[in-house]
């Protein structure tokens, strides 16, 4: 028998659309999906024909977190699991900070539960969509693990008082919660989660790639700056832009008013 990868790819034109298909786990990011994640990723990286990401999980959730029985069975090791929960956590850490260096926005498309590591991944990706009845939270510190690497993604989206405070009781959130708090942009009901993730997707792929590109690798890269430091290299970067000859064409369409002839 063959078994079906843990990450499904299927292209719709320029969407990608990339399957977290771990449903019995609720697609818990295991070593072997860290893997298969980054891996998809990384493919991603250099294929310029795609200009959007969309993730999603299959089943009933989007994503529960790490995989507890497999880091409980590191204990067995020489250092009761130390050297083995520090690689998961470099490698989870690397995975996260890959999604907003990609050139394509990446967009969650959230069903059911967000939980923990899960959490962090719908924060690490560049947008997000849930249906009306998703939960998000970091509720490890219920098992007695803070969730210390999630908290970075969600503190760097997300109301900072409200982190903290899904970090500390494990509440989790509702839609209109994670919504209201920053971390995502639409809700839709269960039936309509789908379609207004595609519309959001078709809206972006329709935009000059090029301008895309640059533009999200300069939205993270202003955030580390002091604000002179961020408009002198935003600055150059629409200096860039302009240079761009479908800018031109983009620009000449406008004025004239009739729809632009990108290459």
């Amino acid at each position: 028998m063959t078994t079906e990868p843990l990450v499904l790819r299927d292209d719709h034109g320029a969407i990608t659309h990339l399957t977290l298909n771990s449903p019995k786990n609720l697609n818990a990011l295991s070593d072997e999906m860290l893997a298969a994640l980054q891996s998809e990723f990384d493919h991603l990286k250099d294929d310029a024909d795609q200009k959007v990401i969309v993730l999603k999980g299959a089943g009933r959730a989007f994503c529960a977190g790490h995989d507890l029985k497999q880091m409980q069975a590191a204990r067995q090791s020489e250092d009761n699991g130390a050297a083995a929960w520090k690689d998961l956590f470099d490698r989870c850490a690397h995975l996260m900070q890959t999604i907003p260096r990609l050139p394509q926005p990446v967009i969650a498309q959230v069903n059911g539960l967000a939980a923990a590591a899960g959490c962090q991944l719908v924060a690490s990706c560049d947008l997000a969509v849930a249906e009306e009845e998703a939960k998000f939270g970091v509720n490890g510190v219920n098992i007695g693990l803070f969730c210390s690497t999630p908290m970075v993604a969600l503190s760097r989206v997300m109301h900072r008082k409200q982190v903290f405070e899904m970090l500390t009781t494990g509440k989790f959130l509702t839609a209109p919660e994670a919504r209201d708090a920053g971390l995502i942009n639409r809700i839709a009901p269960a039936e309509g989660l789908e379609a207004t993730t595609a519309d959001l997707a078709a809206t972006i792929a329709a935009k000059l790639g090029s301008a895309v590109r640059v533009g999200k690798q300069a939205f993270y890269a202003q955030a580390e700056l002091t604000t002179s430091e961020a408009y002198a290299l935003t600055g150059e970067v629409m200096v860039e832009n302009m240079l761009n000859r479908d800018t031109d064409e983009g620009i000449n369409a406008f004025l004239e008013k009739r729809p632009p002839n990108w290459s």
